[in-house]
């Protein structure tokens, strides 16, 4: 250990916490999209573990919050935070739990809405990160791209519902469309958890820049 090593000040646990839930949900993406490329079951599982891995990691955080006087920015924020990084896996596990369920053909709407949203959670990431070391102008533009990924799923979102009901023909194929339009409601709903996500680092940044 160096001399300016004992001025050094420690990362924040919250800050650790928060980095790791991120790193985890985009593990969770990057699965998805590899789901919805090829549907598979074990694929389908991995997700699913990973999201209960993510649902312990945030009862650790809330207990630590309940037990901690001091934390690095306001503990709403950092619960609000995890809350939506969170939401964001549990749609992700939905989303494979309901096409395995009712055999459900992955669409290339699909795979294009799980591809930005596993990007918009790596701006999450370097978002997160940038608060850690205190980049607060970086983590605001890497905020603000994961918000304007997730207007490019809402996009994709209402052109894959209004593709869907031209396609409908008879009772068969309305049973396909209303399986088809529950997978998508999830993907979107993750966006929407993503688009929250950002705006809470937002306001983090202008409460404490």
């Amino acid at each position: 250990m160096t001399f300016s090593d004992l001025f050094k000040q420690k990362p924040n646990k919250f800050m650790l916490m928060l980095i790791d839930q991120t790193e985890i949900t985009s593990k969770g993406l990057e699965l998805l999209t590899h789901y919805l490329k090829k549907r598979s079951s074990n694929v389908a599982r991995q997700i699913v573990e990973i999201e209960s891995q993510a649902e312990e990691k945030r009862r650790i955080m809330i207990e630590e919050l309940m037990n901690t006087f001091v934390t690095p920015f306001d503990r709403e924020d950092i619960f609000a935070l995890s809350r939506d990084l969170d939401d964001i896996l549990h749609y992700s596990s939905t989303t494979v739990e309901e096409m395995e369920i009712l055999d459900v053909t992955p669409t290339i709407q699909m795979q294009k809405m799980a591809e930005l949203l596993c990007e918009a959670v790596k701006e999450l990431n370097l978002a997160v990160l940038r608060l850690q070391d205190k980049h607060y102008s970086v983590a605001t533009e890497h905020a603000n791209n994961a918000k304007r990924i997730e207007n490019q799923v809402e996009t994709t979102y209402r052109e894959a519902i209004a593709e869907l009901f031209q396609e409908t023909k008879d009772v068969k194929h309305v049973i396909n469309v209303l399986k088809v339009r529950e997978i998508y409601r999830h993907l979107s709903n993750a966006a929407d958890r993503q688009d929250q996500a950002a705006n809470v680092i937002s306001d983090i940044i202008l409460k404490i820049a």
